[in-house]
């Protein structure tokens, strides 16, 4: 886990996952998650989902396992075993985790401009979600907007989640699609502009995770133009 590079890691898990000691479950799926994650480091993606299928035989969080498999299957165009993936991760994992799934679950559909189960799914989200509720339902908002719908209380749901913790972080690409469809331009900007530097700058596997927020950020970005000097 301390390894600082992902060849690195996979050494080090593969030797763990060799050793003669017995090993109970949970220490095996630790090892198989630090191998899984160096090989999502490197975009060996199809590497990456054959360790998740085999942490999931252990049975040791499988909503978490879950999560794993299903970004591994959307970096591999996969969307709907990514899909399959999360629903399993809701079924499986516990109250508290269930609107984190949805919402990935509403994410995925919004990146492959599959709109309506977006709404769908990131609806279940907003319904169950607690702390971060103001994520779920500004970002249902943003998808609604680019379903083509009218929302009502745009400001309010934009407010909301500028106070909000989770308005950091992965709230800036929400915040700025919002703005962007409120006519907020350069709102707009200052918020994907962030979203992108925080996300780039940071750890390879939520940048690599995040290539379809990225691209979509960068392309609003280019929709804006730069204020007259």
């Amino acid at each position: 886990m301390s390894a600082v590079t992902p060849r690195g890691r996979a050494f080090w898990a593969r030797r763990g996952l060799a050793s003669r000691a017995s090993l109970d479950r949970t220490t095996q799926a630790m090892l198989l998650r630090q191998l899984y994650l160096a090989h999502f480091e490197q975009r060996r993606f199809d590497a990456a989902r054959d360790v998740s299928q085999q942490s999931l035989e252990l049975g040791v969080l499988r909503d978490v396992v879950h999560q794993d498999a299903a970004r591994a299957c959307a970096a591999l165009g996969d969307v709907d075993g990514a899909a399959g993936h999360l629903r399993l991760a809701a079924r499986h994992g516990p109250a508290s985790r269930r609107a984190f799934h949805y919402w990935t679950l509403g994410s995925l559909f919004f990146n492959a401009s599959r709109h309506q189960e977006a709404i769908g799914a990131l609806s279940r989200a907003a319904r169950w979600g607690t702390r971060d509720k103001p994520l779920y339902q500004a970002h249902l908002a943003v998808v609604r907007c680019a379903a083509g719908a009218r929302v009502v209380g745009l400001p309010e749901i934009q407010e909301r989640l500028e106070v909000a913790p989770a308005g950091q972080g992965y709230g800036r690409f929400v915040l700025g699609q919002l703005a962007y469809y409120r006519g907020n331009l350069g709102e707009a900007r200052r918020h994907l502009r962030a979203f992108v530097e925080r996300t780039t700058g940071g750890r390879a596997t939520t940048a690599i995770a995040l290539d379809a927020e990225l691209a979509m950020a960068k392309r609003t970005l280019a929709t804006i133009e730069e204020p007259k000097r």
